[in-house]
Parts: C-alpha cells; structure tokens; sequence
C-alpha cells in the first residue's frame, strides 16, 4: 500500500536525503552570487557603510579698498574634534613610554591647548566618537596638536571673518552670520563672487572611528572666494565718519550720512554713517543702524533741489543767468501762498540772485515758464526716483510723483526740492552732473574682481546719460561758484574756488534735514562731496549744520586724491539789477 511504502524507512530515508540536497543546492546557490557574481556590489556596500564624507570649508574672499588695504578677511581657523574610544591607544606600542594612553595624551595637550592636565584628561575620557574639544584655533595651534599623532585626534578647517578697522565702512561692507552666510552690505550683493566653493574628504574609518589607511581616501579641495575691489578710499571713509559723526553731536541730530565721490567716474570714495556699527560684533548694535541710510534713508532734498529747476529753465531757453525777477517775500501762485524762509523787503534779483539767496518765491516764478511735465522728466533725467545701482541691499528709490498728482501746492513746492523724495546718494550723483559737463554717471562702489597677478577685474560698467549741455553745465557750476563766496564762507575750501548748495527741509514729525551739496575745484571739477544731517529739532540752515562739515571733508578728500587748486578764482555773477 502507498502508505506503508512511504513509512518504510528506505523511502524516508531517500526522502530526507533528496531535501537535504536541495538545501545545500539553494545554499551553494546563495554562496556563488554573494560570492562571486555579486561580490563587487557586496564589497561596494560595505565600504559605504564605513566611508565618511566631511566638507573643508572654502575661505570667504578678503574685501579690499581701491589702494589694497585689507577691510574685510577671512582667516584660516580650525575645529579641534576627538574620538575618545581611541586615545587610549596613543604610546601602547612604545617601549620606551612611562605614560601612555588618555594620562600621556592628556599630558602632551594640555600645555599646547593652555588647559590643566586635570581638565583635559577629563576631555579625552569617555565613549563618544565624536566630540569638540575647541573651535576656531590658530593654524600654528593646530599643527602642533596635530603633530603629537594622538589616535583619535583631528581638525577641521573653518573661517573666521574679521575686519580689521573696525566699524570703518560698516555700512559698505556689511557682515556675515556665525555660519558664514553673507547677511548684509556687499558681503550679501557679491556674495557669490566672495564666497567660493566648499571641498570634501572621504576616507574610511573602523569600528572604533580610526581611519583605515589602506582604505579609500578621496580629497577634492576647495576653491576659495574671489577677492573683491572696493571704489572707496579706507583713510577718507574714517575721516567721513570722523567728520559725520561731529556734525551730528554737536548739533543733537539724530543721524547722518556723507558722501565723497569722483564726478568723471562715478567712484564713490567715502559713504559714511553715524550712528554706525562694528561688523565684527553687529549683533550688539540697534539693528536700525545696520543697514546703510545714504541709499535708504528718503528725505525730501529742500533748496539744492532748486539746481534742478534752474538747469532745466536754463536748458530749455526760458532763462538765462541775467533774467530778472521781482521777489516779494510771500506770493500767492493760484491760490496757493509761497514764501521764502525768511522775511525780507521786495527783491530785484536775476537768476543768479534767485539762487544765491536762495529764494522759494523767485524758484517757483522761474519754474512757471515751465511745462510740468518738463520739469518732471529733467528730475527723472538726473537719475531721481529711481536706484543708484550700487547693487547694496534695501536701496531706496526714492518718490518722485508724475506730473498729474502735482496738485495744489505740490506743483510749486517741487521747483524748490519739496514734495518729492531722495536719498543722500542720489543727490550726491545729481549734483555731479554739472560737475561731469551735464552727463551723469551712475555711482558705484566696487571697482571689480583682484585676479591672482593683481590686475583687477571689471563686474561692468556704469551707465552714463546725457541730463544737459556742455554749456548748460558750464553756467551752473558758474552759478553754484557764485553762491559760495571763497575764504568767507562755511563751506569754503581755502585755495580752491568752490561751488555749492545748501539745503534744508522739514520732515513731517521727524524735525529738519540740512544738507550741503557741492565740488571742487569750481573750473574743473573732480569731487563732488554732500553732507546730510538728519532729525534736526529746530530749523538749522544747511549752511549752518552741513556746510562746515562739507569744508572739512572736501578738504581731507582733495588732499587724500591728490588733487591741485587749478589757480583759477571763483565766479561771479550780478545777484541784482
């Protein structure tokens, strides 16, 4: 019968045998392809499971002045790291050693480090496979350490950003994060020429965290940051600050701004702020300060405004330096009641006059022959309403409303710089028109890129526009000569003929803006310098407030470029008739 036949013990048997056969089969099977056909991938596994990958930092490029001074700089630091299940074995192998393992080690490190012995013992004794044991030490610190050869024992290079004047060109300069991510000034904006590119190691590493050193080691280096070219002249943008921040304190203003730049190219040598801040430790200041208020400050300009009115009348014909104006103090345009700052009898000024006494009432007779819409496209012409591009974050451009919504006062109050909106640079660039024979060129900060033989690297150029003509410009610096008498006045630089403007305006609530905006030498121009102090209490004049400090800082910034007095007087016009 079929059962007793597979309950005979020779059919078991064979039974038994035939599933044996078949397990070693599927074994010797399994043994083959993990063996041999799929060894590689086998093998290819492992050695990921133990292979590290860690990243060596790129060094940040160095921030450089127009001259090569170093103002921005990242340094080679180090990140000390331990394996505590391996310093034990630093010394077993010696013969000659009467200390070894965690007392020897701690016995070497501790003076190198400037620990106890004690303390660092206690570091170097644990089961963790990782931990720091300092972060950002000396490079001299850290081959020292790393040649006493303790098991366990290494370090990671990091940067460490530094600026070495201090708070001189905060502002400009910005900062960056304790990561090293860029955060603010040209640290942020350029960032992807500064910053670089990160390397790597791999290497593979046994159970207790050793490197194997017959294994896989892969290095790719890093790349570091381009080294980045400023316009600005390090000595000059202290002595910007130095000067802003005097203007400042000793009239109880909340703030203030200067700007020293190079008429014929745009270069901005000096942008200065006070109050300021230290980008070394930004994190302690008012984080209102650590932004740069000369491009996002808004204001609106007051009397140096009226450069652009006159420019215009003078450019479309409707006036010339010797037209005559009556000026009472107050008049009344379609209702709407102008007067000058100050009370005086009836005037008999020409344009000329118009300007050097600064007259609201004879700005808005001149700007009457005018087109509005004229008037409007000259502001934008002179690069008003709109961004610099200096390529720094949080640039304002400023408001300059279309001609449609100048209703009411509004129509009038724009001919002398009111009811419109700028920043400090943008005045500065509008004013050195005139000083660039009627062109404007757009300002600019960074002059380009330092290549490894020292040449520097163009990151393009600004762009230039044609605002007025050679002649019209030519009138205007004669007409802003005229308004500054040399040698007596506050913004008089002594050998020099110097042309200017003041300016004052109130902002809402926030008190007074005084300004002084101007160049030299008169004849030939080549700075143009401006001078804001801002949150005035009280009505102070920018001849008063401004104007002295202008004179300092022209004078420093002649000096520090080099640049003669041209022998040529200053220019005179009839004021009256």
């Amino acid at each position: 019968m079929p059962q007793g036949r597979l309950g005979a013990p020779a059919v078991r048997h064979r039974l038994l045998i035939c599933l044996i056969m078949a397990a070693v089969l599927m074994i010797s099977g399994r043994l083959v392809w993990v063996q041999g056909l799929d060894a590689s991938a086998r093998a290819q596994e492992a050695i990921d499971q133990r292979t590290v990958t860690r990243t060596i930092p790129a060094l940040r490029g160095d921030i450089l002045d127009r001259n090569g001074t170093t103002m921005a700089s990242s340094v080679e630091r180090y990140d000390l790291w331990v394996n505590q299940l391996q310093v034990d074995e630093y010394l077993q192998g010696s013969k000659d050693a009467e200390v070894t393992g965690i007392d020897a080690a701690a016995q070497e490190l501790a003076p190198v480090l400037g620990w106890s012995v004690s303390d660092t013992k206690a570091k170097l004794t644990g089961d963790r496979g990782f931990m720091y044991l300092q972060k950002n030490v000396d490079p001299k610190v850290r081959d020292a350490i790393i040649s006493l050869k303790i098991p366990g024992i290494g370090a990671d290079r990091v940067a460490d950003r530094i600026y070495p004047a201090g708070s001189v060109g905060g502002n400009i300069l910005g900062f960056v994060g304790a990561d090293g991510s860029a955060l603010a000034g040209t640290e942020y904006s350029f960032d992807d020429e500064l910053s670089g590119t990160d390397g790597k190691t791999s290497y593979e590493r046994g159970a207790g965290g050793q490197i194997i050193p017959t294994g896989t080691q892969q290095t790719t280096p890093a790349v570091d940051g381009n080294d980045l070219v400023l316009t600005i002249d390090r000595d000059l943008q202290w002595k910007a600050q130095q000067i802003v921040a005097g203007a400042v304190d000793k009239w109880e203003a909340t703030g203030g701004s200067a700007v020293a730049m190079n008429a014929r190219t745009g270069e901005v040598l000096a942008m200065a702020e006070y109050p300021s801040y230290d980008p070394n430790n930004p994190t302690t200041e008012d984080g209102q300060y650590l932004g740069n208020r000369s491009i996002s400050n808004v204001f609106e300009p007051g009397s140096t405004g009226k450069l652009f009115t006159l420019a215009t009348a003078l450019e479309e014909g409707t006036a010339t330096p010797e037209s005559q104006y009556e000026i009472p103090y107050e008049q009344y345009f379609e209702g709407e009641r102008i007067k000058d700052s100050h009370y005086h009898p009836d005037q008999k000024l020409t344009l000329a006059g118009v300007l050097k006494h600064s007259s609201n009432v004879g700005t808005v007779q001149i700007s009457e022959k005018l087109d509005p819409q004229v008037r409007y496209d000259y502001l934008r012409a002179f690069g008003l309403g709109e961004t610099t591009g200096v390529q720094l974050p949080a640039e304002s451009a400023g408001i300059v409303h279309p001609p449609e919504d100048w209703t009411g006062r509004t129509r009038y109050t724009t001919a002398f710089g009111q009811g419109y909106s700028v920043n400090a640079l943008q005045m500065v660039s509008a004013v050195g028109t005139f000083a660039n024979d009627g062109v404007r060129v757009n300002p600019s900060l960074v002059s380009g890129v330092r290549q490894d033989d020292g040449t520097v690297r163009p990151l393009g150029q600004p762009d230039s526009t044609r605002v007025i003509s050679s002649d019209t410009a030519a009138t205007m610096r004669g007409l802003m000569d005229n308004d500054i008498e040399d040698g007596d006045n506050n913004a008089s630089v002594t050998g020099y003929a110097t042309a200017g403007k003041t300016g004052t305006a109130q902002v809402g609530d926030d008190g007074y803006t005084a300004s002084f905006i101007g160049f030299a030498p008169a004849d030939d121009p080549e700075i143009v310098v401006g001078v804001f102090v801002f949150g005035l209490d009280t009505f102070i004049s920018g001849n008063t407030a401004a104007a002295p400090a202008f004179s300092e800082l022209m004078t420093f910034t002649l000096q520090n470029q080099g640049i003669p007095p041209t022998g040529v007087p200053g220019r005179e016009y009839e004021n009256e008739w």
